[in-house]
């Protein structure tokens, strides 16, 4: 339960019948007074209730982790989350004994499971959320993985002279990209295509 109206001989009577039904405290709660009462004559005739809906706060962090528990028990991979919050940044770390499902090939797994949980989170806030997903230290290893292969094929175009074309890569994975080599005197970066096909293109000058 996520919403309760309430009545009381008080507006403040009223809230506090919501929020022990609801077993919340008031800090985790919106309260619309609907209707503020009225003390009727000698208290007795013409007595009208207070009214209010008290509605339980979304916390974006306990929801992204119950759907990333809920969609990694769903695929056979039960996990256990470790969270940091800064703000609207949401970092999770997955662990857990079948990880690899969860990461995939070249973390695309990840990538969806990462995409899918920010969209649930913001589908009702007026905030936007940003959720960075990892698993076992994976996104480490592919930075390093990232920055060899940007320093390989920065070389490879500057001995042919010729465009290297990259393939299709998530946003943070560009720009992994394109921090290595923007100190690159004889190369430049640019990215082409349209998402997700979008890719760096690798130019020697």
């Amino acid at each position: 339960m996520r919403e309760m109206t309430a009545t009381g001989n008080t507006v403040e009577e009223a809230v506090q019948s919501a929020l022990e039904q609801l077993q919340t405290s008031r800090d985790q709660v919106n309260i619309e007074v609907i209707d503020e009462g009225k003390k009727g004559f000698f208290g007795v005739f013409g007595t009208k209730p207070a009214i209010v809906k008290v509605s339980i706060m979304k916390d974006p962090v306990q929801d992204a982790e119950s759907f990333i528990l809920e969609v990694a028990a769903q695929m056979g991979s039960p996990v256990q989350v470790k969270t940091e919050a800064r703000g609207r940044d949401i970092s999770i770390e997955l662990t857990g004994d079948k990880i690899a499902m969860l990461i995939g090939k070249r973390g695309q797994t990840l990538n969806s499971l990462q995409y899918l949980a920010q969209l649930a989170i913001n589908r009702e806030s007026d905030q936007f959320y940003t959720i960075m997903l990892d698993a076992e230290g994976y996104r480490a290893r592919r930075q390093e993985t990232l920055e060899t292969l940007a320093d390989r094929l920065a070389d490879k175009a500057i001995r042919t002279n010729d465009v290297v074309k990259l393939e299709p890569m998530p946003s943070y994975e560009r720009k992994i990209i394109h921090a290595k080599l923007q100190d690159y005197q004889k190369v430049e970066t640019d990215s082409a295509g349209k998402d997700p096909k979008r890719h760096i293109i690798i130019r020697p000058i």
